[in-house]
């Protein structure tokens, strides 16, 4: 497939609508913007990368992680994950056009329906009918399906063996991934899911139904202008009215040094945040800093959605969960999706005692590091046993890989701290649902004969801080200023002077996981999807804008798997 996107130099100074980030949220708001005849800038903070181009091998991925923290600074700002090392909690994101659908699992649930009935939502959220509309628009175009062969796959009946000791089902969950050569809505022809494992490294076969391969050509297609290598710092209201985005350019390499050319100003009339959790809340909590008048509330009720990535080792049974790639490095090993299975722990009296727990797979081009990782906890000689022989045999075919979503209090809080993203939440480490997922993956492990490794890096800076990689909050809905940032569309609440508490910054939006107020026990990605469809049909009410939804009736030329230029670095 072509590149979609455009050398930052060539943007124009003006457009109707500036969406900055390119992830779920951001997708969505492109699309259905450029469809309604305007004219749409999408800039994106990483780098372009097509199918084909993901890391395969370790030497390729070693650039591809940035690591900072309050006295840290390691990597590129145009690595594939962002790993933001904390005091309370660590948070890691993907990076890249099309946000974090090149690097997740893609798992696509809906939340239990108590989520929505807490009150920190605003009552529209219930009340309008337009959510359900949103998910049905967001399955339409993600086109989530259980994999047809989930059972045949080693990590699958692992799970399904240790569940059922337990008392518990396991299922094949809808996951963002093509199980058969098809046409997607955007017009492009993907191919069929290999079963190779890497999703969470980057699909090389094109059959991940990404932001990248969806909403984002279908922008294009529409007329939008995509620009990558562009960092947004603050938004100020300009004196014509208008909206200003102030950019600063990033490296066109692995993140060294900047563009040369002076850090460009756009104006557009509408203006949407789509960074995510991190990206948004840093850009309005600067803008802030800069006279911008928002809600005090700004920053605070982050969620790490109860959120737990952990491995059993040792197990007594073969488990498959390293990837193996695309090309694949074992030709007679098929994998699977990075998640094939999951339990699911149901409570009709607590929906914060719910859990969903996955097997996941490590992408093939971290297997080299994973006997470096178990060293540090005493796992030495299985270690270097899988040195000699590889991680596909030895101790490392039974390693097991884990997912897992719950519940927290949403109780982090964002500041900015010399000019960097803070985030505090004294005791994360001590929230119940911790001490819930752990109690379950120990025995499940268990039953599997392994033993549960919560961290494998706890020595080393990682510390024993827990880490989420589904942020969510910071830029919270709510039913006015004093509850929330945002309002149930997205539009920004205006806390000058004056203004009432329901009062809104006219054309400015904030739609991605950021504004999701809690913790919503299952894989987000979903859910902020639908709620960008949802803000995309109120803003459309609005202001008078027109848009259909309905997939493009042709086929692309070409398909995700046709020969692309070298990586772009």
């Amino acid at each position: 497939m072509p590149r979609l996107s455009k050398p930052l130099s060539s943007a124009k100074s003006r457009y109707d609508v500036i969406v900055v980030g390119s992830g779920y949220g951001g997708g969505v708001a492109a699309s259905r913007l450029a469809r309604a005849g305007l004219k749409v800038a999408v800039l994106e903070r990483g780098r372009e990368v097509l199918t084909g181009e993901f890391p395969g091998r370790f030497p390729d991925s070693r650039g591809e992680l940035q690591m900072t923290g309050r006295r840290l600074r390691v990597g590129s700002e145009t690595a594939l994950f962002d790993l933001r090392v904390g005091d309370d909690m660590h948070v890691l994101v993907g990076r890249g056009l099309g946000g974090g659908s090149l690097v997740n699992a893609g798992v696509s649930l809906r939340p239990d329906a108590r989520v929505f009935a807490d009150p920190v939502w605003p009552g529209q959220i219930r009340q309008d009918g337009l959510l359900a509309q949103g998910f049905a628009r967001a399955e339409r175009w993600i086109r989530p399906s259980p994999d047809p062969r989930a059972g045949e796959f080693a990590k699958f009946r692992a799970l399904e063996a240790a569940g059922k000791a337990g008392g518990r089902e396991t299922i094949a969950p809808a996951v963002a991934v093509n199980f058969e050569d098809s046409v997607n809505a955007a017009g492009i022809r993907q191919p069929a899911c290999t079963r190779c494992g890497d999703c969470c490294g980057g699909c090389n076969v094109g059959a991940k139904n990404t932001v990248a391969l969806t909403y984002l050509p279908d922008a294009v297609r529409h007329g939008a202008d995509v620009f990558t290598h562009a960092r947004v710092q603050r938004v100020t209201r300009a004196s014509d009215g208008t909206w200003a985005v102030h950019i600063r350019p990033v490296g066109t390499g692995r993140g060294e040094k900047p563009h040369e050319e002076a850090a460009p100003v756009l104006h557009g009339r509408l203006v949407v945040l789509a960074a995510g959790s991190l990206g948004s809340t840093e850009i309005l909590l600067r803008s802030r800093a800069e006279g911008l008048a928002v809600s005090d509330r700004l920053g605070a009720r982050f969620s790490a959605n109860g959120d737990i990535i952990a491995f059993g080792y040792g197990s007594k049974t073969t488990v498959n969960a390293v990837g193996v790639g695309h090309p694949p490095k074992l030709a007679d090993l098929q994998i699977g999706a990075a998640v094939s299975g999951q339990i699911e722990v149901k409570d009709a009296e607590r929906l914060d005692h719910e859990m969903t727990v996955q097997e996941g797979v490590l992408p093939s081009a971290a297997a080299p590091v994973l006997p470096v990782m178990f060293v540090p906890n005493g796992r030495l000689l299985g270690a270097m046993q899988s040195l000699i022989s590889g991680v596909y045999k030895g101790p490392f075919a039974s390693l097991q890989t884990f997912f897992a979503v719950s519940h927290d209090s949403a109780s982090g809080r964002f500041a900015l701290e010399d000019d960097r993203l803070q985030l505090a939440w004294p005791n994360a480490k001590d929230e119940p649902v911790y001490q819930r997922l752990d109690a379950f993956l120990s025995q499940i492990v268990g039953q599997s004969g392994g033993s549960y490794i919560k961290n494998p890096l706890a020595g080393s800076v990682m510390g024993h801080q827990p880490v989420t990689a589904h942020p969510l909050g910071g830029c919270g809905m709510g039913s006015g200023r004093d509850t929330g940032v945002v309002n149930h569309t997205g539009q920004v609440f205006d806390a000058r002077p004056g203004a009432g508490s329901t009062d809104v910054h006219d054309g400015l939006y904030v739609i991605d996981g950021s504004i999701i107020p809690r913790s919503l026990g299952v894989n987000p990605l979903l859910t902020i999807t639908a709620l960008a469809e949802r803000a995309l049909m109120h803003m459309a009410r609005e202001r008078g804008l027109a848009f259909d939804i309905e997939p493009n009736a042709s086929a692309a030329t070409t398909t995700p798997e046709d020969p692309v230029p070298a990586a772009v670095s």
